[in-house]
């Protein structure tokens, strides 16, 4: 239903009249046009850019565009290819853009069967996999919680234990009253600072929340309303625009932002899920490290202000290692080849973390309190009446979306995302399963029978994974990379 949520627009949006008469009328025009999974908005584009906007479309990136920002989808070797003012498709008197290069490139995405630049999205998901890639994720959003009943406010909109001393940083859940997941971010307990944007000066309890850029007002409006429905004392900050996230991954990335800062980076200093204010090139950062592609790696959040000199100095630094730029096409494919959820997609309003078994990341052995926790309590007595499952398929094929899941000759669910896995070298897809008898769904259920999935009237036999089919044991996060490719996991 996040389709006909009000929070997916932002005020800025809203107020903007150019904006919305673009995106209405391009609405409009292509009411009936084909849908292609990689296909963009033409209108309204160039609303929200980041700092390093020019400088990688120098480098030929390709953009998208989510809840107006725009955000690398691709890098192409042959140059830039700008996104130009709308043209209202010839109509009303306007001239029609001739030699378009951003709508050729959008039209090698035409198609059903794998996209015409599938090559270059394999290479940057292999280079990460093999050495190292950035991604710029300065598109997130980037909220500060404060105020005296800033831990009890955390507590309560967050599934995991927040209760970490400063330094530490949580993958988490919100829930809403129906134990639906409104979102899942990354949660750090910071200590007050010098007084910046990535440093900011607070009294009492402090907490870094990084959110998906796409859904990030979404995110925010309900921090909000549980904060005033609740009574609390806090404050929410959004510092989304004076902040940029650079996302260096890879077996490589420790060298090389070792070769920018004196910060100690090892695994006994710097640990998984945790966050350090650390020195690159003399600018402060705020260094998380997290991964959402399954490496070793480093979010590095930084003042819009000094975004761009820290992004040339890792690609500087980076080019005797390897590193590239890449875009959002190679992270969608990583991380469904990790097996981490896409919001909006395998995670929703109407899943709950116990239907996406993501109970890792609720804290339901603890006497702590959280919004939705009830539900979940009724669950586990009750039983779940669906669950999501992860799927490969050894032929060549592309999935989209929506294909069903057979089990046993009978129709158990549809796919909710899907994505081709260059590393294991085969299509991934996850979708829930249910017990088409009614009855309650277990891990004893999914695991067992023969598994379809149709694609367009066919057949195509599927292998189901209890774990993820990449390095489920999780040891690339902590830079073990002991294991050769090919890297296909088969349990």
């Amino acid at each position: 239903m996040y389709g006909y949520d009000i929070r997916r627009f932002t005020p800025r949006l809203t107020g903007n009249a150019k904006w919305i008469r673009e995106r209405s009328h391009e609405a409009y025009a292509k009411n009936y046009s084909m849908v292609f999974k990689h296909d963009e908005p033409l209108a309204g584009r160039n609303a929200r850019c980041d700092p390093l906007h020019k400088e990688l479309l120098d480098q030929g990136c390709v953009y998208q565009e989510r809840l107006g920002w725009e955000r690398p989808g691709w890098f192409s070797p042959l140059g830039p290819s700008p996104v130009k003012d709308y043209d209202y498709y010839g109509c009303y008197g306007a001239e029609q853009h001739e030699d378009y290069v951003y709508l050729d490139r959008l039209k090698m995405g035409y198609t059903f069967d794998f996209p015409k630049m599938q090559h270059l999205i394999g290479e940057e998901a292999l280079q990460c996999r093999k050495r190292a890639a950035l991604f710029n994720m300065s598109y997130f959003g980037k909220f500060y919680l404060t105020g005296p009943d800033a831990m009890l406010a955390a507590d309560w909109i967050f599934t995991n234990d927040i209760a970490k001393p400063p330094g530490h940083t949580v993958y988490t859940c919100m829930l809403n009253k129906h134990g639906g997941v409104e979102a899942d971010l990354t949660v750090s307990t910071i200590e007050s600072g010098s007084g910046g944007s990535c440093d900011p000066f607070f009294e009492g309890k402090g907490y870094y929340l990084a959110a998906a850029g796409g859904y990030a007002f979404q995110n925010y409006a309900h921090i909000l309303n549980v904060i005033q429905d609740q009574k609390f004392k806090a404050e929410l900050v959004d510092c989304s625009e004076q902040m940029g996230v650079l996302s260096v991954q890879g077996p490589e990335s420790r060298n090389i932002l070792m070769e920018l800062t004196d910060a100690d980076l090892s695994n006994e200093n710097f640990p998984v899920y945790s966050n350090r204010m650390i020195d690159v090139v003399g600018r402060r950062v705020r260094a998380l490290r997290v991964t959402f592609v399954g490496e070793l790696g480093w979010e590095l959040h930084v003042s819009s202000d000094d975004c761009l000199d820290v992004y040339q100095a890792v690609m500087h630094a980076g080019r005797k290692y390897g590193l590239v730029n890449a875009g959002y096409l190679a992270m969608d494919s990583l991380s469904v080849e990790k097996g981490y959820r896409h919001w909006h997609a395998d995670l929703r309003l109407d899943d709950t973390p116990l239907e996406a078994r993501m109970g890792f990341t609720c804290k339901l052995n603890s006497s702590v309190p959280f919004l939705g926790r009830d539900v979940l309590i009724k669950q586990q007595k009750e039983g779940l009446r669906k669950l999501l499952c992860c799927f490969t398929i050894d032929k060549a094929i592309p999935l989209l979306g929506l294909e069903a899941i057979w089990r046993n000759g009978r129709v158990v669910g549809h796919v909710r995302v899907a994505d081709y896995g260059f590393a294991i070298g085969r299509t991934v897809a996850y979708g829930y399963v249910s017990n088409p008898d009614g009855k309650p769904v277990d891990l004893d259920f999914v695991c067992t029978g023969t598994y379809e999935l149709e694609r367009m009237g066919e057949l195509i036999p599927a292998t189901f994974h209890l774990k993820s089919p990449f390095d489920a044991s999780n040891k690339r996060i902590f830079g073990n990379y002991e294991d050769s490719f090919p890297l296909l996991s088969t349990q």
